[in-house]
Order: structure tokens, then sequence, then C-alpha cells
């Protein structure tokens, strides 16, 4: 369990990086007339993504789970083919990438990396990461909670938000970059 601890630690100490990173970016869009939207769902979301790190904690030491290798070394592949994810958006993205959703009017669309194939794929990350690290360690109630209400904010506030807030600013599919 105490490997567990240590890569659940490890996870927090990246979305700690994020939002370094997070931060240095909405400086950036700001300066270039940046426009913030969907400030409510935000604080929600951290408390989330937040919730599924102590949660993990929780359920795997307070409930006892156990280790099974035949599920937890896939979920733990998943869980780094995540963070790669994660981090290929934000390197995809550069200044523009964020964890708020902030636009800068009149820039195109991305249409490279990830998002040549997908709208979203920090989302994609984001969903895999939230069942493979719980079940790294059969913490199964913290992956079936944090997936449902993850899909409740993604498909009825983020994603929603992000649309509209791209359609604001004129970005469309024939402007991509």
């Amino acid at each position: 369990m105490i490997w567990y601890t240590v890569l659940v630690l490890a996870t927090g100490a990246e979305r700690i990086a994020e939002l370094i990173v997070s931060s240095r970016n909405a400086r950036w869009s700001f300066a270039r007339g940046g426009v913030e939207y969907g400030r409510r769902h935000f604080p929600p979301m951290v408390a989330l993504h937040t919730g599924l790190l102590l949660a993990c904690l929780a359920e795997v030491w307070l409930l006892d789970r156990p280790f099974l290798p035949w599920l937890g070394w896939p979920m733990l592949a998943l869980v780094v083919a995540s963070q790669a994810l994660r981090w290929w958006c934000i390197a995809t993205l550069g200044p523009r990438w964020n964890t708020r959703v902030i636009v800068v009017p009149s820039l195109p669309l991305v249409a490279r990396g990830p998002y040549r194939w997908l709208h979203h794929p920090n989302y994609a990350a984001v969903v895999v990461e939230g069942f493979a690290l719980p079940l790294v360690h059969t913490a199964w109630i913290t992956a079936i909670a944090f997936t449902v209400v993850n899909a409740v904010l993604l498909l009825g506030f983020r994603i929603p938000c992000e649309n509209r807030a791209l359609a604001a600013s004129g970005a469309s599919a024939a402007t991509r970059a």
C-alpha cells in the first residue's frame, strides 16, 4: 500500500505542476485579451479532482483493498498513458492550455497533436485516469463515484461551456491552426 500512496501523492504533485502551468498560461491569455467562461463549474471540478486523490487513499487504507496484479498492472499502464496524453495536450496547446476555460478571441483552433483525432483529448485522459488510478489498488467505490460525478460535470457543464466559448470567440474548423 505504501507504493500506491506514493503513486497517488505523485499524481497530486503532478496536479500542482498543472496548476502552475495553468496560472502562467492564464496570464499569457489575459494579456492577449483572453475571456474566461464557466467560472461557476470550476470549483466543483477542483473539489472532485482533489476528492479523487483523497478517496483513493481512504478507500485503500480504510477498507484494506488488496492489490490484484491482473487488475492493478493494466490500470497502472492506463494511468501512465493518461498522464502522457495529458502532457501531450499541454505541449500541443502551449500557452493556450489551461485548467480553466480561457479563450483568446480570433485565435484558430489547434488541429495538431491529439487534437487531430479528438476535440477534447485532455478529457479522455481525465476519464481514463479517473477510473484507472483507483483500480490500481481495487478502490472500486472511488472509481465508480468519480466516473459518475465526472461524467455529469464534463458532459453537463464543462464540455458544453468550452464549445460555447470557442464558438463565441470565432474559432471554427475553418480556422484550425
